[in-house]
């Protein structure tokens, strides 16, 4: 796994069909429209490219296909979409409109087989499981939370990590609450943990600030993703707005791990 290059991922949410970001999965903050965004990434040559839609799975519906058909004709970079999952045949219809990868969340709690059945008709290379986790108020560890951190499933994410593995998931994505949306850093004893329970890709997401937090999480965990969502929609400490990717030379430097 450790020789597989690391990708610097950038996290998109959407909300009624606009681009926003949340602090800690609350005060989500509208930062301009998905398209545009998937056009900067495309100039600024991104690794790949995450959407999660974090109205679905709440409100109960299907994915939107009509913006992730958009999305994906748009994208020039390996497009992973989630939010809304709940069968084989809507994420077969997914990838079928250009998305590389489909992440699931509440659904790998909740039917952990459907992971087991995707990836034996299209392989686990195409199939995520996103672990949203929060430290416990008491007593250590931490919970896993679905429904944008609203509901906890009472499972730890070393757990559910296990589960994704051993039902087909061929990556996890592991994004720290606590840490969204701050710019203070990764979670790297959460990651440092959940990494050494799998023998899959572990991206992680929540914290980065800086592309010294990058450079941090690359060369302390060899992690395969290393993954952002505000320090790739805002600029500087007042958090203006702006679409940004590091450049050719500092993507060099941060896989290198000597940023």
């Amino acid at each position: 796994m450790n020789m597989l290059i690391p990708r610097i991922i950038p996290v998109l949410l959407v909300s009624k069909k606009g681009l926003v970001k949340t602090v800690q999965f609350k005060e989500s903050k509208y930062v301009g429209d998905p398209i545009n965004a998937v056009r900067i990434f495309n100039e600024q040559e991104a690794d790949e490219l995450a959407v999660l839609d974090i109205d679905a799975t709440v409100e109960g519906r299907e994915p939107d296909y009509r913006m992730i058909e958009n999305l994906a004709s748009e994208c020039r970079m390996p497009l992973c979409y989630g939010g809304g999952i709940k069968t084989i045949a809507q994420a077969i219809k997914i990838l079928g409109l250009g998305v590389e990868k489909v992440a699931f969340g509440s659904a790998a709690v909740d039917s952990p087989e459907l992971m087991k059945g995707l990836s034996g008709q299209v392989g686990r290379q195409s199939v995520v499981v996103v672990i949203d986790a929060k430290k416990k108020f008491w007593g250590g560890g931490y919970d896993c939370y679905t429904h944008n951190g609203r509901k906890n499933r009472g499972i730890s994410p070393f757990d559910l990590a296990k589960v994704a593995e051993d039902h087909g998931a061929g990556e996890v994505v592991v994004n720290s609450i606590d840490k969204d949306g701050m710019m203070t850093g990764y979670d790297l004893e959460l990651i440092h943990n959940v990494r050494s329970q799998v023998n899959i890709p572990v991206t992680a997401l929540g914290g980065a600030g800086s592309l010294d937090d990058l450079g941090r999480l690359i060369s302390r965990e060899q992690i395969i993703g290393a993954a952002a969502g505000s320090l790739f929609v805002f600029k500087g400490k007042y958090r203006a707005v702006l679409i940004n990717y590091p450049s050719r030379e500092d993507k060099r430097r941060l896989v290198a791990g000597i940023a």
